[in-house]
């Protein structure tokens, strides 16, 4: 069995498998509360717990499937080409919604960190929580921030962002498919654009463009902050 575990394919196959459940019992509940990527990790921990798996060999299939993750958030900029027209037509309003987006995220963190007193390394790897992963992990480890807490952090805002988009977007009546789809973006990176692009090309071509905007102004503004 250890020969099992260890494999590369054991990592690839359970994590194919748990979304690929996660996606049906969505579709069959119809609730948004049921995300395909919480519903994989949760199964994937309870799996390694129940077998008594260490993450190590867990991991030997998941770095695999980790190695796609910036190609494919690149692949975003597919949608935002197909909108290109609306990025010209708009481009001072969307540069200056994606930079108040990541002040507003970046601030908020930083506010709260020295509110309840933690040190420079955890504000380091849960400042860039709004961003992608890849750009969120190399802002982390350029300000001495613990790469596991960033992972999680963005994961975790993410997942949030693509449950409660939908429902704030009613909530506070947001007409404008650019103006949701970069809210979308600068909060939830490529989770929630994913559920951008259900609410439509636009959401998702206007939520990919801010998830490479807001990366910059992130890294950037970490400068100041850190």
């Amino acid at each position: 069995m250890r020969e099992l575990w260890t494999s590369p394919y054991f990592g690839i196959a359970v994590s194919v498998l748990a979304f690929w459940a996660g996606e049906k019992l969505q579709k069959k509940l119809k609730s948004p509360f049921c995300n395909p990527l919480l519903f994989a990790i949760l199964a994937i921990v309870l799996v390694l717990l129940a077998f008594d798996i260490p993450y190590e060999s867990y991991n030997n299939g998941g770095a695999v499937i980790n190695m796609f993750l910036a190609p494919a958030t690149a692949c975003l900029a597919v949608s935002i080409y197909t909108r290109i027209q609306i990025l010209k037509e708009n481009a001072i309003p969307i540069l200056v919604g994606c930079t108040v987006g990541s002040l507003s995220s970046m601030g908020s963190v930083y506010v709260l960190c020295r509110l309840f007193g933690l040190d420079e390394a955890m504000t380091a790897s849960l400042l860039p929580k709004s961003i992608t992963t890849p750009i969120a992990v190399e802002v982390c480890q350029s300000h001495g921030g613990i790469v596991p807490v960033t992972v999680i952090a963005v994961i975790f805002t993410g997942i949030l962002g693509s449950i409660l988009a939908p429902y704030l977007i009613r909530i506070f009546r947001v007409k404008n498919p650019i103006t949701a789809g970069l809210a979308i973006g600068a909060c939830s990176h490529a989770v929630g654009t994913s559920k951008a692009l259900e609410l439509g090309e636009t959401e998702g071509a206007m939520s990919g463009l801010a998830i490479g905007v807001c990366g910059i102004m992130t890294v950037v503004f970490s400068m100041v902050l850190l």
